[in-house]
């Protein structure tokens, strides 16, 4: 006769079988849950590098359409910023001046700083003001990215060719840009 009652003796193993079945596919998630978030934090970082260059962009921007009669006197012959010592200004400097050096000093980072290092800014900085002609210009705020991507148009040649440090970022793939066009209407 044949018991109805499980006989336990049969199905050896089989729970620590199906506890480390359980182990191993928790574990890939873990490591991909890991992978998402470093590149989230990536992503975090790039957004905010943006964010900066965005408000140093409309900065300058505004200087020069404030100051619009001396627009021209704001073009710049090499990049502002990262790698370049701010001009000092003093009670006769021009007002191009001033706005030039305290331009060239945010894109430093002196809105922030740490120990007396200036860490409140984009990672390599820099800006360039170019006169497009018929009193119009463009404003271009550059940056070293993380990671890689499609570089600027050739047309943006502000910092071209300054982030080519490392092996992944060849052929300024790691150059971020923002771009504006100032245009000053005549007034007569």
């Amino acid at each position: 006769m044949h018991s109805q009652y499980h006989n336990p003796h049969r199905q050896h193993g089989t729970s620590l079988l199906e506890v480390v079945v359980t182990i191993a596919v928790l574990s890939f998630g873990l490591f991909g849950l890991n992978g998402l978030t470093a590149r989230l934090q990536v992503a975090e970082i790039e957004t905010y590098q943006r964010a900066q260059a965005l408000m140093l962009l409309k900065d300058m921007a505004s200087r020069i359409a404030t100051n619009r009669y001396a627009a021209s006197s704001y073009v710049t012959s090499s990049p502002l910023g990262s790698g370049t010592t701010c001009a000092s200004t003093d009670a006769s400097s021009t007002r191009q001046q001033l706005d030039a050096s305290q331009w060239c000093a945010a894109l430093q980072g002196a809105a922030e700083t740490a120990s007396g290092s200036r860490v409140g800014a984009l990672v390599s900085g820099r800006g360039c003001v170019e006169a497009l002609g018929s009193n119009e210009y463009m404003v271009t705020v550059v940056w070293q990215g993380l990671t890689p991507v499609s570089a600027p148009p050739s047309s943006v040649g502000c910092g071209q060719g300054l982030y080519d440090g490392g092996t992944a970022c060849t052929a300024d793939l790691c150059r971020r840009a923002l771009t504006t066009v100032v245009r000053i209407a005549p007034l007569t």
